[in-house]
């Protein structure tokens, strides 16, 4: 039973660093085209150690999706995601199934926090319906979401920059193993709540969930 046990870890380990797996979670919905591309806020951290570029098609204008995407955040509208998981960090997640108006203002130079011990994050860019790029204050975390229609409707990019590791191997381990598959759960939960969310909204009710 062990051997099976230590085989079946070292499999584990083959299929998470082996590049068509790695390239599919870090890459989850994006087109070659939208991989490569260079995006608003790129140059903030030029130097990258782990990047991903996560995408999803919305049946429904950027102007619907914008809301909801700028109320997001720890004591805003949340993340779409799994709340409970953000919860066990203490980050306040609460996800929204109503636009907020209190939250529909944000503006570069804005600090949303991340929890009560995490680095916030500043606005760094934000042109509304198109583009709106987060920084981490400790400047090793660069979150961008990007916006352009398309059919009438709004293909909505995620890329993340992320500073490289300068830790221990074990650390660096862990981060391929458990943190970048980990990531996309999150992330494409966020999108698909993203989705949802923008593709029920009516201006002028809240919208409806089936």
């Amino acid at each position: 039973m062990r051997t099976l046990t230590v085989v079946g870890g070292l499999a584990a380990v083959a299929v998470a660093y082996s590049p068509p797996v790695r390239r599919w979670y870090l890459n989850w919905g994006a087109t070659p085209d939208e991989v490569d591309a260079v995006l608003p806020g790129d140059g903030l951290l030029p130097d990258a150690g782990l990047r991903s570029t996560r995408a999803v098609t919305i049946d429904s204008p950027p102007a619907h999706v914008w809301p909801w995407l700028v109320q997001m955040g720890s004591g805003r509208g949340g993340a779409y995601t799994y709340d409970w998981i953000e919860n066990l960090f203490g980050l306040d997640m609460h996800s929204a199934y109503e636009i907020l108006p209190q939250f529909q203002h944000l503006a570069v130079g804005d600090v949303l926090p991340l929890g009560p011990d995490g680095p916030g994050m500043r606005v760094e860019v934000c042109e509304p319906e198109r583009t709106l790029v987060f920084r981490s204050e400790d400047r090793r975390w660069v979150w961008g979401f990007h916006l352009a229609q398309r059919w009438g409707g709004t293909r909505l990019v995620s890329r993340n920059l992320i500073a490289g590791p300068d830790a221990s191997l074990a650390r660096r381990l862990t981060g391929r193993l458990v943190m970048e598959p980990g990531s996309l759960i999150m992330e494409r939960r966020m999108l698909l709540g993203l989705r949802a969310r923008a593709e029920a909204y009516l201006p002028d009710r809240a919208p409806v969930f089936a």
